[in-house]
């Protein structure tokens, strides 16, 4: 897909990768999706071409299956979202790091990514539709996942992290999606905002 921008503007490759957030589950339209909000904080400024591929329930070994159907080319901005479905599954941490380093490698070596941006694992136990002590064991999950992910990408340069705080967000009166699982349109507004604001980083640093 493309979106074309001003004339001047400058060329613009993305990739989004993950699971149902990376998909855009919890809202109605693409439009208001986190691809979405991303083209629409862009589009002005940059002549996009992009590709979202993501799916409903995916673990980090399913998106790393799916790379392997991806044509190879390069990409500029490469965003993941992925993490919720492994801990839904206890997955070891250590397992999971290591498939996340797999995944980070892959993207390397395939896409030639200047920047990749990661989302971390939302907490879990301020999910509306968990119930304790469900919410709050997968909670502890994912911190010690999100702290472990952390650690490991502070070593390199090429990446740029996001905060996935949901109680946060609920401070803010921005609400999930009604299943009180997925993001709501708000959060996906924010989260777009927030990619949009590093790739502007990005290039503005590179400029000077």
């Amino acid at each position: 897909m493309s979106v074309k921008g001003l004339v001047d503007s400058l060329p613009l490759s993305l990739l989004i990768l993950g699971d149902s957030a990376a998909a855009g589950v919890g809202v109605e339209t693409q439009k208001q999706a986190l691809s979405g909000v991303i083209i629409t904080n862009l589009e002005n400024e940059y002549c996009i071409s992009w590709k979202l591929q993501a799916q409903t329930g995916h673990t980090s070994k399913q998106v790393l299956h799916d790379l392997q159907q991806l044509d190879q080319k390069n990409y500029d901005v490469i965003v993941t979202s992925v993490g919720v479905n492994d801990v839904t599954q206890l997955i070891s941490i250590k397992k999971w790091l290591k498939q996340q380093q797999q995944l980070f490698t892959q993207l390397h070596n395939r896409f030639q990514p200047k920047v990749i941006i990661v989302f971390s694992v939302p907490p879990m136990q301020h999910f509306p539709a968990l119930p304790n002590p469900l919410a709050w064991l997968l909670g502890k999950y994912a911190k010690q996942m999100n702290q472990s992910l952390q650690q490991y990408l502070a070593l390199h340069d090429q990446f740029r992290w996001i905060e996935n705080d949901i109680k946060t967000l609920q401070a803010l009166n921005l609400p999930m999606a009604p299943d009180g699982f997925h993001p709501g349109k708000e959060i996906y507004a924010l989260w777009g905002e927030q990619v949009a604001n590093i790739v502007k980083e990005m290039y503005l640093s590179k400029a000077n």
